[in-house]
């Protein structure tokens, strides 16, 4: 496990693991007062929280499921990506999508947040590339059976 620096500038609990499995850790609204978002509006929720990633990691944030299914409630750019050297507070951009205005409290949690090992790539100019079974084939191409 790696040590993540962090400052809670907010009044909710540091985000944590529910079971010794879990890939994300619960992300809470820190509000002064209660929010309705309304259906398909989106606005960021503030988390109070500030870290500091070693390099080579990054933070995602992600959808809750519940929230997603039992309310159309999801985070518009999934996944929120945190960069390592980012140092600014931990937000969460949430939508609406459903028909219902939907409200959310102090204290609720709003988005799992995913602490991911990444490479960074160097592009190398080609003139061609191999060839694979796949080749070409993208969104749909393995049908529908």
């Amino acid at each position: 496990m790696i040590k993540v620096k962090v400052v809670n500038k907010g009044h909710q609990q540091l985000p944590a693991y529910a079971t010794p499995q879990s890939a994300g850790m619960d992300l809470r609204a820190n509000l002064d007062e209660s929010v309705v978002l309304q259906p398909l509006e989106r606005r960021l929720f503030k988390t109070g929280l500030f870290i500091a990633l070693p390099e080579g990691y990054e933070a995602q944030v992600r959808p809750r499921s519940g929230l997603a299914l039992k309310h159309g409630i999801t985070v518009l750019n999934t996944p929120g990506t945190i960069d390592a050297d980012y140092r600014g507070e931990v937000g969460v951009c949430l939508i609406n999508l459903s028909q219902e205005p939907f409200e959310i409290n102090d204290g609720e949690r709003i988005a799992q947040l995913v602490i991911a090992k990444h490479e960074q790539g160097d592009f190398v100019v080609v003139e061609e590339l191999d060839e694979t079974e796949r080749g070409a084939g993208g969104y749909g191409h393995t049908g529908v059976k």
